[in-house]
């Protein structure tokens, strides 16, 4: 049940950590759980690709037997939405492509939502393992959308104290002389 929450939190505070030793891309909380967000969708992206036979995690079918069924095509669904958060992913590495990929992956995650709760309402197993409670999966969710828009915001923020620290006032236009 915590195996995502842990791919989010330990690359989390590894990235802060290396910020405290004088790495500069991880010098903020905001740049660490964005980045964590990246490690944890690279891992849990692969696991749209996993055949059943690994074991070490849930497989491409445990994934599809997670769609509603009134959703069409979901083994193509898996693939498509495995393909999303590797992108989403090294769209959040780089800052210039990390807003986009912030709302990207927060339209991602809001549309992946009654895949996880139909999973925990049908009690649909993961790599053999009891589903999740739907009072752990929502918050979950919820948490991945939240860091999402930190990604936006990130990216936005820092253009504006970079404008700022120009002396440049965004709220004005150049003048024409």
């Amino acid at each position: 049940m915590f195996g995502t929450l842990m791919l989010l939190t330990g690359p989390t505070v590894g990235f802060r950590l290396l910020g405290r030793l004088g790495v500069s891309r991880f010098a903020t909380w905001r740049a660490s759980v964005v980045h964590g967000l990246a490690v944890m969708l690279v891992a849990t992206a692969t696991a749209h690709f996993t055949p059943p036979s690994i074991s070490v995690m849930p497989s491409h079918d445990d994934l599809a037997a997670m769609v509603p069924p009134f959703v069409p095509l979901p083994h193509v669904l898996v693939y498509v939405t495995g393909l999303l958060e590797l992108l989403g992913a090294a769209g959040l590495v780089r800052a210039v492509t990390r807003p986009m990929a912030g709302i990207g992956l927060a339209v991602l995650f809001v549309l992946m939502l009654p895949a996880n709760i139909y999973a925990a309402i049908e009690n649909i197993p993961l790599n053999g393992e009891p589903a999740t409670p739907l009072w752990f999966r929502i918050p979950e969710q919820l948490l991945f959308i939240a860091i999402a828009l930190l990604a936006v915001g990130a990216r936005m923020f820092e253009l504006g104290s970079c404008s700022r620290a120009r002396g440049d006032d965004p709220s004005r236009s150049p003048s024409r002389t």
